[in-house]
C-alpha cells in the first residue's frame, strides 16, 4: 500500500558525491532563469509537482510524475535545461545522478534539509535553501499539495534534528570558527579591520563580519579589481597589495590568506600598519603555507589565530558531528513512517473534497425541491432555525466522514 501512496513521488540528485562541482553548476539556473525554463520544463515531462533546488554542491529535481525514471529521460531533462551541454556531457551526468523513488525519496529529502547529506554535515543553511527553493516553485505554480505537506513536514523534522541532537553545534568550517575565536576575544564592533587577499576563504569570513554589524574594513589584493568586489560587499575601501607598506590608517584585526608560498605580512609590514600602537592586535593567518612570518605570529602584542590549529579543532568537531548522524538516522526513519500516515490521511481528505458539495446540493434539494411544500408554511423564524439546524450537521457530517474514514485507516484490525 505505501509504495502505491509514495511511488509517484522521485528525487533526481545531481550532487557532489557523483560529480565535480563545475558540472553541477551547468544546471544552476537563477531566479529570471527559473520563471523563464521550469513551468515550460514541467508541462514538456508531465510532472504533475516540481520543486528544484539548487546549491553551491547539488542541483535537485523533486517530482511527483507515473513515467519511469531511467538514463535516457535523465539525460532528456539536463539537455531540456541546459541545451549548451554536448551529448557527451548530458550522458556523463545521467549516468552519475542518483535517482530516489516513493519512501526512499520522502527519507532522502529529510536527510537533505537536516544536512546529513551536505558536504558538510550540520550546516544549518540547507534548511533555508530548501524553503526559498520551494517558495519560489510554489510562487511559479509549480508545486502542488503532496511537495507541500511534504516541506512543510521536512521544515519540521530538520528543526527537531537541530534541537534535539548536536549535529550542528560546534562549527566545523576554518571560517566560521576563526570568527568564533575573534569573537570570544571580545573585539568591538568598530574594529578597523585589515584584509588581504579577496579569495572565497576570506569572502566567507568577510560574510561573518558583515552579518555582525562590523562596518570599517579595508581590503588588500594583488589585483585591485578583485579586492574592489569584496570592498563593495562590505562597504570598505579597496587598495592595491603594493599599498599596504604606506597604509597608515592603523588596524585592530589583521585577515591574511592568500595563493602566496612565501609570507606577505613580514615584521617590516606588521611594524608599519601598527603604526606604534601598544593595543593587543589579532591576526588571523588563515594561508598556506603561513602567510604571516613566525617573528609576527609569536610577537607578545599579537593573538594569532592560524590554519593549523583551526583545522584540529574542524576535525575534531566534525568528528563529534558524525557520532550525532545516528541519533539524527533514528528520527528520520520515524519522521518518514509519521509522513506515510499524513500522506494517506491527506489522500483521505483530498478524497472526500467532493463531499461537502454533493451534501451542500442534496440540502438544498430538500429544501428547494423535496420538502418545498412544508417549508413554505414555516414563518420566517421558523425557517432560520431549520436552516442553521441543516447547515450545523452538514458541517459535522462533513468532519464525522472523514474522521471515520481516518480511524479505518488506522485500524490495525481492518
Amino acid at each position: 500500500m505505501w509504495y502505491i501512496i509514495l511511488q509517484p513521488f522521485k528525487v533526481i540528485a545531481f550532487t557532489h558525491r557523483n560529480l565535480p562541482l563545475e558540472a553541477i553548476g551547468k544546471l544552476h539556473l537563477d531566479d529570471l532563469a527559473m520563471e523563464e525554463t521550469l513551468p515550460p520544463f514541467k508541462r514538456s515531462f508531465q510532472f504533475s509537482e516540481l520543486l528544484y533546488l539548487s546549491t553551491c554542491n547539488r542541483s535537485e529535481f523533486f517530482i511527483r510524475c507515473e513515467q519511469w525514471v531511467n538514463e535516457g529521460f535523465i539525460k532528456a531533462m539536463v539537455l531540456s535545461l541546459s541545451p549548451g551541454l554536448s551529448e557527451e556531457e548530458a550522458e556523463i551526468m545521467a549516468k552519475a545522478a542518483e535517482v530516489f523513488e516513493g519512501e526512499k525519496a520522502v527519507e532522502h529529502v529529510l536527510r537533505v534539509a537536516s544536512s546529513l547529506d551536505s558536504l558538510v554535515v550540520g550546516e544549518r543553511e540547507i534548511i533555508t535553501q530548501v524553503r526559498k527553493a520551494y517558495d519560489k516553485c510554489n510562487s511559479l505554480g509549480l508545486t502542488g499539495d503532496f511537495i507541500r505537506i511534504l516541506i512543510r513536514h521536512t521544515v519540521e523534522t530538520a528543526k527537531e534534528i537541530y534541537t534535539n541532537t548536536a549535529i550542528a553545534r560546534n562549527p566545523v568550517s576554518v571560517a566560521s570558527l576563526a570568527y568564533r575565536q575573534l569573537r570570544q576575544l571580545g573585539i568591538k564592533d568598530e574594529a578597523r579591520i585589515v584584509f588581504v587577499g579577496s579569495g572565497q576563504t576570506n569572502s566567507i569570513l568577510a560574510g561573518y563580519f558583515k552579518k555582525h554589524r562590523f562596518a570599517n574594513f579595508t581590503i588588500f589584493n594583488r589585483t585591485k579589481a578583485n579586492a574592489e568586489k569584496l570592498a563593495e560587499k562590505l562597504g570598505g575601501k579597496a587598495l592595491p597589495l603594493s599599498d599596504i607598506e604606506t597604509f597608515k590608517e592603523g588596524f585592530d584585526v589583521l585577515v591574511v590568506c592568500t595563493g602566496s608560498q612565501e609570507p606577505i605580512i613580514s615584521e617590516t609590514i606588521f611594524r608599519s600598519l601598527n603604526m606604534a600602537e601598544t593595543s593587543k592586535k589579532v591576526i588571523i593567518d588563515l594561508g598556506v603555507p603561513a602567510n604571516v612570518e613566525a617573528a609576527v605570529s609569536q610577537n607578545r602584542h599579537v593573538h594569532y589565530i592560524d590554519i593549523n590549529s583551526l583545522r584540529r579543532q574542524a576535525e575534531i568537531n566534525l568528528q563529534s558531528r558524525k557520532e550525532e548522524i545516528g541519533l539524527c538516522e533514528e528520527i528520520i526513519g520515524k519522521k518518514t513512517e509519521q509522513f506515510k500516515v499524513l500522506e494517506q490521511e491527506r489522500k483521505i481528505e483530498r478524497a472526500f473534497g467532493a463531499v461537502p458539495l454533493k451534501v451542500k446540493a442534496i440540502r438544498e434539494q430538500a429544501l428547494g425541491e423535496v420538502f418545498a411544500k412544508e417549508v413554505n408554511t414555516l414563518d420566517s423564524q421558523s425557517k432560520e432555525v431549520l436552516d442553521k439546524v441543516l447547515a450545523y450537521m452538514e458541517k459535522k457530517y462533513n468532519a464525522v466522514a472523514i474522521k471515520t474514514a481516518k480511524e479505518v485507516f488506522r485500524s490495525p484490525d481492518l
